[in-house]
């Protein structure tokens, strides 16, 4: 099937640049874009009415007068198109509709059991897609597109999920996950990792700051990165979002399962590192309220761990406290070596219990090197576990201005 491509649906570069423009500031008079296009007033006024014309933009009423007449003020057009973001996570999925002003119309999750192979999922997912089209009278032309952030390793070129481990159901390996749902639902594709989808999502929700340098954690079942450089994504030679949870922290220490380095970080700091600790300790003869909770050590899961520390037991404070120590070591490790503005830190583990926040920040500023004079903030960021389904769809609005 051929597929009209999302960055040619605006055509031409002025026009690509003024749309982009006029998005990011919301609304915007035309003396403004005059200033800040450095084009002709012609040139300007052609750009506005062929974007206008095209359905791209909208007149937006009239912004104040500074002496003649009132300026007429633009924005874009909410309803030009539409656009799907998923986010497919080890525990949770979630598939949003929203229209050009991410404006939320319809949303749908998956719990990812064991029943949740890839088959069962896009099938779902596809027919989910569909469903919401029509429910809302969408046709699926004016789909730009649809935005996928997965836990990798992937290969985002050819849209396929390469090796993803800990998924509780069997088959998710070399999923072409791309194709099938371009497939079925024919309008485009595009898959990333979902770090980079959420850090697209936290700078476009914190867009009035201007943030270049960014970094972006998730600290779950595993540890997930990405890096924002002069407001856009780095990507390296490889899918590196899972790189960080390899990096050793104790050159003797142990490793996570049969993969891995002995002593990576996520040994120490991930749901399943975490779990293996209290497991462990309540086999050593540790008291806790874990034991009222579940009996058998070896079914002690992070949903247990996760009460427990609400409940204020001395063990899993400890464990937990251990961890987000391990993890600022990690934190100040990449501060040292990519020195970003802003740190956002997401994922089941920080948002356990404010302590882990607190606790990881702390070891991370003690340990960078050029505290004082290198400032660094950190934040939660404005979307939880939204941050990857909203960066996923927001990717696919922003292909629009593309060159």
């Amino acid at each position: 099937m051929q597929l009209l491509a999302i960055e040619e649906r605006i055509n031409g570069r002025k026009h690509k640049e003024i749309y982009d423009w006029i998005r990011r500031q919301d609304t915007i008079s035309k003396i403004d874009l005059l200033e800040h296009s450095q084009m002709t007033g012609s040139t300007l006024t052609r750009t506005l009415e062929e974007l206008t014309d095209q359905g791209w933009l909208l007149e937006a009423g009239f912004g104040e007068s500074t002496g003649g007449r009132r300026p007429i003020l633009y924005q874009t057009n909410p309803t030009a198109g539409y656009v799907f973001g998923l986010d497919i996570s080890r525990m949770n999925s979630k598939l949003i509709l929203c229209d050009l002003h991410m404006n939320k119309l319809d949303s749908s999750s998956w719990t990812m059991d064991e029943s949740m192979t890839p088959e069962h999922l896009l099938e779902q997912i596809a027919k989910t897609a569909s469903a919401m089209l029509r429910e809302h009278g969408i046709e699926p032309a004016s789909v730009l597109g649809m935005g996928i952030g997965a836990v990798g390793p992937l290969d985002r070129f050819s849209g396929v999920i390469l090796e993803t481990l800990y998924f509780p159901a069997e088959g998710w390996q070399d999923v072409q996950i791309s194709s099938y749902l371009q497939a079925q639902l024919g309008f485009p594709v595009r898959l990333d990792n979902g770090a980079n989808m959420a850090i697209i999502g936290e700078s476009w929700s914190d867009r009035n700051r201007d943030y270049r340098h960014l970094l972006y954690v998730h600290l779950g079942v595993g540890i997930r990165s990405a890096m924002m450089s002069n407001g856009k994504v780095v990507y390296g030679a490889v899918d590196m979002e899972g790189s960080i949870g390899q990096m050793i922290i104790q050159t003797d220490g142990p490793r996570l399962g049969k993969r891995g380095n002995y002593g990576a970080l996520e040994t120490f700091a991930s749901i399943h590192a975490l779990e293996q600790q209290a497991q462990s300790r309540l086999k050593q003869g540790r008291e806790s309220v874990l034991r009222k909770l579940e009996s058998d050590p070896e079914a002690i899961s992070f949903a247990h761990l996760a009460q427990a520390l609400q409940e204020q037991d001395p063990l899993t404070v400890e464990i937990f406290t251990q961890s987000a120590t391990y993890f600022g070591i990690g934190l100040s490790n990449l501060l040292n070596i990519l020195h970003p503005e802003k740190v956002i830190l997401g994922g089941s583990l920080v948002s356990s219990h404010p302590s882990f926040f607190h606790t990881a920040t702390r070891v991370a500023i003690q340990n960078t090197y050029h505290y004082p004079t290198y400032q660094v903030v950190f934040s939660q960021g404005h979307l939880g576990e939204e941050a990857i389904v909203t960066g996923a769809a927001i990717s696919v609005i922003n292909q629009l201005t593309e060159i």
